[in-house]
């Protein structure tokens, strides 16, 4: 066999084994490992981490199995200049660890992720696509859609919200420091699909002139009160958008189809004044193929194809991000990218 060959099976191989990462990373969050390293305050030897964890005798040596793919792929640090093994935190894993007060804190978007409900739609993909129904692979896989099953599930619901709070801090730093250009001339900003209004919170808080309004489906905002910064509405964005300068979307429309993006874009455009007047809708969302050189294009790739197991939606790149506008009668936009695969589109009447 060619060396060539070697490596093209190889290559395959990783492909085959390839969701055995993301299951060692679900099993070390299922575990606590990197809450148990951070706690410690230092390094961990094998048998301090078994020890900590209240793990069964017998799965000691599977353990040392584990934190040997973890660290394969970067998300834990193996030293082995001492004559023990130790474990220790990375970059990596720091994000997804709960104890760190005050750092960011990924742990409950992972989660959410990782939930058997999601985990079991992608399983169903060939055989939503050689099917002619509307269903997606989550409704193949469930009966209902995502947005049905956290209507009925309280605790999917809460596991949802949680993660989506988690994921703001993608946006809240840039926010906080180019806001001020942002939020020029504007008094008023409607989160649409804003959940518990971690956003709006960050907004209210940092520039105190502009009035925040949540709206979201009655039972995400039922156990929510308005208070002093940030006021909460029970409502369908397909139905009405309270009136606003500004109307946020933070990853809403990737949820939905074209033609469910412009029916909201067009509510949007209702409830926002001229842009002589400040009126404008910003969008917090992916741009597949941007410019952001500080993370590569397959991440959003995979962010499509989960969206294209579990919604209707889709991850869209400038050309159908500006086909949208203007079929919803916008007149024209400016993408800022920000972080990572995230940009902000500013959208104007």
């Amino acid at each position: 066999m060619k060396n060539n060959e070697v490596q093209t099976i190889a290559e395959l191989w990783k492909l085959i084994f390839g969701f055995h990462k993301s299951m060692s990373l679900k099993c070390a969050l299922d575990l606590g490992i990197p809450d148990a390293i951070c706690n410690h305050g230092q390094p961990m030897t094998l048998s301090q981490l078994h020890s900590v964890l209240s793990l069964p005798p017998s799965r000691k040596p599977h353990l040392f199995r584990l934190m040997r793919i973890l660290s394969q792929f970067g998300f834990i640090l193996e030293n082995n200049a001492s004559s023990e093994v130790v474990y220790d935190l990375t970059p990596l894993s720091r994000l997804v660890t709960s104890t760190e007060v005050g750092s960011l804190n990924l742990l409950p978007y992972a989660s959410f992720h990782f939930n058997d409900v999601m985990v079991k739609s992608s399983l169903c993909m060939g055989d939503w696509f050689m099917q002619e129904e509307k269903k997606m692979p989550f409704e193949l896989a469930h009966g209902v859609s995502l947005w049905e099953m956290a209507r009925q599930d309280p605790k999917l619901s809460k596991i949802f919200n949680d993660a989506m709070v988690s994921s703001s801090c993608l946006f809240t730093d840039f926010i906080i420091k180019n806001g001020d250009n942002i939020f020029k001339g504007t008094e008023s900003l409607v989160d649409v699909g804003g959940g518990v209004g971690a956003i709006s919170k960050v907004i209210a808080e940092n520039f105190p002139h502009v009035k925040c309004t949540v709206l979201d489906l009655p039972h995400v905002e039922a156990d929510f009160s308005n208070d002093r910064d940030v006021k909460f509405v029970p409502g369908d964005m397909f139905n009405y958008i309270p009136p606003a300068d500004v109307v946020l979307l933070k990853w809403i429309l990737h949820c939905w189809s074209d033609e469910n993006c412009i029916k909201i874009l067009r509510r949007c455009k209702q409830a926002i004044p001229s842009r002589e007047a400040g009126g404008k809708v910003l969008i917090l969302e992916a741009v597949v193929g941007s410019t952001s050189s500080m993370i590569s294009k397959e991440p959003q790739l995979l962010f499509d194809l989960m969206m294209m197991n579990a919604t209707e939606g889709v991850e869209r790149d400038e050309q159908q991000w500006s086909k949208l506008f203007t079929e919803s009668g916008f007149s024209s936009y400016n993408i800022i990218h920000t972080i990572g695969f995230m940009s902000i589109i500013e959208v104007y009447p």
